[in-house]
């Protein structure tokens, strides 16, 4: 099986950032020069996916708009010469990429948005991002790392690592057994259990590769936590039919649906920034010395 589809669930109304996911989506709100939303689809072609779909909803045309072509800008910029502007716009869907889009009708949680992608990728592998999740590596990117033990066992594949055992309720959390260094089996998986109940501090952390079998499966998983259908209660409904690996990539994750997360990522990624890191690492050894603007 050869993973080609990328699906990217879009449809949340980003409440946490409030008002400034008023009118626009949290997914294109910019960590530095580039909406969230264009990392995760970046990530997903550096892994030699060609069909990116995103489940999104009636408030989010935003981010069509912004991996659709736009005539009048480019044109613009080639009348006035400004050629590396105009690369950047229409490099934002390399040739090759096409992009689909699917409403989710109601927010009945992140294995229901998975669920409305299945028209689209049908009796295919495909993997799910969550452009809140901004994992930085400095080689391959997580969903790469992943894909090579996609390709090597043909089967699901969840991307983890280990967070604080006290924000466990904050994901689903998984119980393994260890195959390698960074692979191992998936034993049991957890919808945001309490610390005190956690099997582990191993959790699954916005990426996935799976196979289409879990249609099936969310198909008849009842609504769990939250009164939604958790896309965790699918995968513990696949793991009783097939065998589901997780992997502890390579990598540093910021958790950009957090305030804090996105003020770490926008920081970190501006002293990585080509024609910004100098400028930018001299302003902040400059506020350092100050009282940090009081």
């Amino acid at each position: 099986m050869k993973l080609r589809k990328a699906v990217f669930p879009v449809a949340g109304m980003g409440t946490r950032f409030l008002p400034a996911t008023k009118a626009t989506p949290k997914e294109m709100m910019p960590v530095v020069d580039k909406p969230l939303i264009q990392y995760a689809a970046e990530e997903a072609i550096s892994a030699g996916i060609t069909e990116l779909i995103f489940v999104t909803s009636s408030s989010k045309r935003a981010i069509e708009d912004h991996f659709d072509k736009n005539y009048e800008l480019e044109d613009k910029l080639e009348r006035h010469g400004k050629q590396e502007l105009l690369s950047i716009v229409r490099e934002v869907v390399p040739e090759g990429v096409s992009c689909a889009y699917i409403r989710q009708p109601e927010a009945l949680g992140l294995g229901h948005a998975v669920l409305c992608a299945k028209p689209v990728v049908g009796d295919e592998p495909f993997a799910v991002i969550l452009a809140d999740d901004l994992i930085n590596c400095e080689g391959a990117s997580s969903l790469t790392q992943m894909l090579r033990i996609f390709e090597t066992h043909q089967c699901s594949v969840l991307g983890v690592e280990e967070v604080d055992p006290t924000e466990t309720d904050k994901y689903g959390i998984c119980k393994t057994k260890p195959l390698s260094e960074r692979e191992s089996l998936l034993e049991a998986i957890v919808e945001k259990p309490r610390p005190d109940r956690a099997p582990s501090n191993l959790a699954v952390v916005g990426r996935y590769i799976l196979t289409p079998r879990i249609f099936t499966i969310l198909e008849k998983t009842p609504r769990g936590a939250g009164g939604e259908i958790q896309l965790t209660d699918g995968i513990a409904g696949l793991l009783a039919e097939e065998q589901v690996l997780t992997y502890r990539f390579a990598g540093k994750r910021y958790d950009c649906g957090d305030k804090l997360g996105y003020l770490e990522a926008t920081v970190e990624y501006a002293l990585r920034h080509s024609t910004l890191k100098d400028s930018f690492k001299k302003y902040l050894q400059t506020l350092l010395g100050s009282d940090l603007g009081g």
